[in-house]
């Protein structure tokens, strides 16, 4: 019984990496999303992108809607952190153009789940 509860207090009291509760994990996600937004219009340009500043919006709230049922703060900061180095890699233009279309892959081009579909696709 002793070790259930020592278990039990260790579990709760985990060290937060930034956020210290989930009102301040939403700010930084809010803010996040905020420079990104704000940023689509120059990586347009930046990377002579050849898709439109609305389907970009578009896809930007497709990959925070992604992980909008994550609830553990600690989880929260980590998305929030590599969110910001994707953002600095693609301000700084450290990525190249197919890092950025790699985001359109998915919902492009499905790929074929039964037997028929992938032998006419090509695939074993």
């Amino acid at each position: 019984m002793a070790s259930a509860r020592t278990i039990r207090a260790a579990a709760r009291q985990v060290k937060p990496i930034l956020s210290v509760d989930q009102g301040e994990a939403r700010k930084r996600v809010l803010n996040l999303y905020k420079a990104w937004y704000r940023q689509i219009p120059y990586i347009l340009i930046d990377y002579d992108f050849p898709k439109s500043k609305e389907q970009c919006r578009e896809k930007l709230r497709e990959e925070f809607e992604k992980h909008r049922h994550v609830q553990d703060i600690r989880v929260i900061d980590m998305l929030v952190i590599k969110g910001q180095m994707e953002l600095k890699e693609t301000v700084e233009i450290w990525k190249q153009k197919h890092g950025l279309m790699a985001y359109w892959r998915d919902s492009v081009d499905p790929k074929p789940k039964d037997f028929l579909s992938k032998f006419l696709d090509g695939h074993e």
